[in-house]
């Protein structure tokens, strides 16, 4: 027979250690664009394929943004605004001036990433 309290208590500890990354920690890593939300048809082919060439690596404060045929770009990154799973993120660009963008996690190991327009690039976490 199951002891009621002993579930709970496991549950909450594993619900609390789950929330209790910081959003900075949860993006440490490589993450690998995957797909594109909200893209007409016509377009889904060339947009997916350029949705897979994007990386974000982030590695402590620094992030680097891969966008196909183009440069990389690095910057220091800060949070600011962090809400359950979406997390708003600052990086400063290295000409000067900052960019901000906001970050969804839809579980540890997958992120949206806001381009606007309701579109949406979904990212993968590598192992």
């Amino acid at each position: 027979m199951r002891n009621p309290a002993l579930v709970a208590a496991i549950a909450v500890a594993l619900l609390s250690s789950a929330c209790s990354k910081d959003p900075k920690a949860r993006l440490q890593g490589k993450w690998l664009g995957d797909n594109v939300t909200n893209v007409g048809e016509a377009q889904t082919a060339e947009v997916v394929a350029w949705a897979k060439g994007v990386t974000f690596e982030f590695s402590g404060t620094k992030m680097t943004v891969t966008i196909p045929n183009e440069q990389p770009r690095v910057g220091e990154f800060d949070i600011e605004d962090a809400k359950k799973d979406q997390v708003r993120i600052r990086v400063a660009r290295e000409g000067g001036g900052t960019d901000s963008t906001t970050l969804v996690f839809a579980k540890d190991d997958h992120l949206r990433w806001d381009i606007g327009e309701g579109r949406e690039v979904l990212l993968t976490r590598l192992p």
